[in-house]
């Protein structure tokens, strides 16, 4: 009787090579560019670009509205993590979206009736310093402001506010430009602009403040109304979430999933991304045949199969793909179908993020890097007398208790026990984002101009890898001396 033979076990050693950051380095160039003059500008889905082609993790313990703020601001993206109810997540999207409005849509607005007293109680709860004051049907007839009422010099506190309040009111029309608003407020002295329609009736609000935070922020990533950008994590199954999230104003959803090739992962994002609005960027994956499954509807793909500082993937299931190789083998195929590719996990330092472009990303994602910034939500802890931040990977029983098990594909339940992919650990603190993504995009704009290459399209065309033995990696630290001062973009325990 005829058996089936099937491969020796044998031939399953024969494996091919994977290689990671430290086993690379990119071949230097001649070069006419000056890290200056480098241009980082890149794509992190198909329609969403940004001058700073760098994303904050979606972590409980990095990304909230706070760091995603601070992001945009500076060009990059953050992506809210999904360990929060969906109406908070919606709130934080909205945050986001109103930090730097130009026309300030959800005004806050006074009643001629109401007391000065009340006025004042609600400006000091809303975090305003001023108010229009509105007919019921919203006609504008004055503006109020914290110096018209306080302390109760001209009026009571007990008087309404029509007899405290400017009723000679300087307002703008709704095609106004930050230009033309900010030329209104200095020749009349004010700080604010009603927004009216031809009835004169409210309908947004432009504040010196706004116009000035613009200005600051001038390469900010910004949607087509001028709002900040954001990304949202979701899981793989939250047609909820990512319907509530897309109203509300998303720019990308991301489906967050450890190991997203896999067929239910892949159909239910395939539906999701037929629903909403937003791009849809699915992960994470570290194969071409992984990329090759989503192609054809992803907007963006994330690779990184356990390459995170606090991730156990790889020690806990044996499985996992060294992470320029993973970024490589899936860049290959995204490329040919225009579809941009996010190296998400083991970035340690600015010529890590460099090297991931060169295998073929369009971006990077990092979360330790920033985890010990100040606008991460992460609590501040002391140990022997240094300063360090919560950190806790996705996978960790922390954050699985809080809800993320979905991200790898487990039901968690407050009573069972868990099979975690992560840990829970410190990050120094660091400070700022601002002086974080300063040193980061820096040291990637030196590697551009060390390959000769003024643009992210022209860097990934030009650059070459060479092979790093061990005795090269330690070459390439600093070594034989004793570090007297640290450097900002620089440790060796990193």
């Amino acid at each position: 009787m005829a058996t089936n033979r099937s491969e020796p076990f044998s031939e399953k050693l024969r494996v091919p090579e994977a290689l990671t950051f430290d086993d690379v380095l990119l071949r230097p160039k001649e070069s006419r560019v000056e890290p200056d003059d480098a241009d980082t500008t890149s794509r992190v889905s198909t329609s969403v670009e940004l001058s700073v082609p760098v994303l904050s993790a979606a972590m409980d313990t990095v990304t909230e509205s706070e760091l995603a703020i601070a992001m945009a601001r500076r060009g990059g993206l953050g992506v809210l993590h999904q360990n929060m109810d969906v109406e908070e997540t919606v709130a934080e999207v909205d945050r986001v979206k109103r930090a730097d409005e130009l026309v300030i849509r959800e005004v806050v607005t006074a009643s001629p009736k109401q007391t000065v007293r009340e006025v004042d109680a609600m400006m000091e709860e809303e975090g305003v310093s001023g108010a229009p004051v509105v007919s019921e049907d919203d006609e504008v007839l004055g503006i109020i402001s914290a110096t018209d009422i306080r302390p109760y010099l001209e009026v009571g506190d007990r008087d309404e506010v029509r007899e405290a309040m400017t009723d000679e009111v300087i307002t703008a029309p709704e095609d106004v430009d930050a230009r033309n608003a900010l030329e209104l407020m200095y020749e009349h002295k004010i700080e604010r602009v009603p927004i009216v329609d031809d009835g004169n009736h409210l309908t947004g609000l432009v504040t010196m403040q706004g116009i000035l935070q613009r200005r600051e922020y001038d390469s900010a990533a910004r949607d087509d109304e001028g709002r900040l950008r954001v990304g949202v994590a979701i899981g793989p199954f939250e047609s909820e979430r990512a319907t509530a999230v897309d109203a509300a104003g998303a720019d990308v959803l991301f489906i967050d999933c450890a190991h997203a090739h896999n067929r239910n992962v892949i159909e239910s994002a395939r539906e999701i991304e037929g629903s909403v609005e937003a791009d849809v960027v699915v992960g994470n994956v570290g194969t071409r045949e992984a990329a090759e499954a989503l192609v054809g509807f992803a907007d963006g793909i994330k690779v990184g199969i356990g390459p995170g500082s606090i991730c156990t993937t790889r020690v806990v299931t044996g499985t996992g793909m060294p992470q320029i190789t993973a970024v490589a083998q899936v860049a290959d195929v995204a490329s040919e179908h225009d579809i941009p590719v996010i190296a998400d996990g083991g970035i340690r330092y600015s010529g890590d993020a460099i090297k991931a472009i060169a295998a073929g990303a369009d971006a990077v994602m990092l979360g330790s890097y920033f985890a010990g910034t100040d606008e991460a939500p992460g609590r501040v802890v002391t140990m022997n007398g240094k300063r360090y931040k919560q950190y806790r990977g996705m996978g960790s029983v922390g954050a699985m208790q809080s809800g993320g098990g979905e991200r790898y594909l487990k039901d968690t339940d407050e009573d069972e026990d868990y099979v975690p992919e992560g840990v829970e650990a410190a990050t120094p603190y660091k400070g700022s984002v601002e002086s974080e993504l300063f040193q980061l995009v820096g040291g990637m704009k030196s590697g551009m101009g060390y390959v000769g290459a003024e643009t992210i399209p022209e860097f990934k065309r030009r650059s070459e890898f060479v092979r790093v033995s061990s005795a090269g990696q330690t070459e390439g630290h600093a070594h034989d001396v004793v570090i007297t001062d640290e450097a900002p973009n620089y440790s060796p325990d990193s």
